[in-house]
């Protein structure tokens, strides 16, 4: 049995470079790097999708990312564009393509706060129907490498869970503060490491832990967690604004260190 376990953390590795934040805005207006939007079909329906390239001269592995409950927005873009700019393809879904007003996609919706109920409405079938479409495209993109990992924030965090549920052959799962299965059925599909990245004052999605943590160690299958002290939901996004308060900052940092090193490893 692999051994796991839950880390607090509230200081970088002295040893560690740590990444400077920029706005998502910023990246996306300035970047050197080939980034498109693609059509992805499949059963009658068209999932609006973000591609970032690397520049590099051999093919790169795929990662794909899960976009928080607000639907894709220029933070999982600029998501994107920083995996891409480490050496990976990354792939950002919109979840609700076709959902907005006038079957527009997320950035169509009038407010956050109406592109957040209608991702409470959709039905979980679909979600993973266009999550494994998404997939199966990049895994044909000639400069891919076949080798595959899956991301997500938030509610893409909870569907990270999910999809590395149904879908074999992924390298690893990195969920960001999604909540974890709870059930042995939510883990039975698993054939790959999960590790975690969670907010220290985030009680409602670290309550689910232990019970994750307890499922995966019961059937012999790597969940790594860390918990980075203090601070909250959604630092990865909160973490990279020019007002960030210090240990949302900090974990947005050290998470970015962890998340591209395991990466290499992976």
């Amino acid at each position: 049995m692999r051994r796991s376990m839950i880390l607090l953390l509230a200081t970088a590795c002295a040893t560690q470079q740590t990444p400077t934040a920029t706005t998502s805005t910023e990246r996306l207006e300035h970047t050197p790097r080939h980034n498109e939007w693609v059509q992805v079909s499949h059963d009658g329906r068209v999932v609006q999708t973000y591609v970032a390239y690397p520049e590099i001269a051999t093919k790169a592995p795929v990662v794909l990312v899960i976009h928080e409950n607000r639907g894709l927005t220029d933070f999982e873009r600029g998501v994107a564009d920083r995996l891409a700019e480490n050496g990976y393809i990354a792939v950002a879904p919109d979840m609700l393509s076709g959902m907005a007003p006038n079957g527009g996609r997320a950035s169509d919706f009038p407010t956050m706060d109406a592109a957040r109920e209608a991702i409470g409405k959709l039905p979980p079938a679909q979600v993973m129907a266009d999550l494994n479409a998404v997939a199966d495209y990049a895994m044909k993109i000639p400069a891919a490498s076949g080798r595959m990992y899956v991301g997500g924030f938030c509610w893409g965090g909870a569907r990270t869970w999910m999809f590395a549920n149904q879908r074999s052959g992924l390298s690893a799962a990195f969920p960001f503060y999604g909540t974890g299965p709870q059930e042995e059925a939510g883990i039975a599909g698993i054939t790959t490491p999960v590790y975690g990245f969670y907010g220290g004052s985030d009680a409602r999605v670290n309550a689910t832990i232990p019970k994750s943590q307890e499922l995966m160690n019961a059937a012999g299958k790597t969940f790594e967690p860390v918990i980075y002290d203090g601070a909250g939901h959604a630092f990865m996004r909160s973490g990279m604004a020019p007002d960030a308060i210090e240990p949302n900052k900090r974990a947005y940092e050290q998470a970015w260190v962890r998340w591209l090193d395991l990466l290499k490893r992976r």
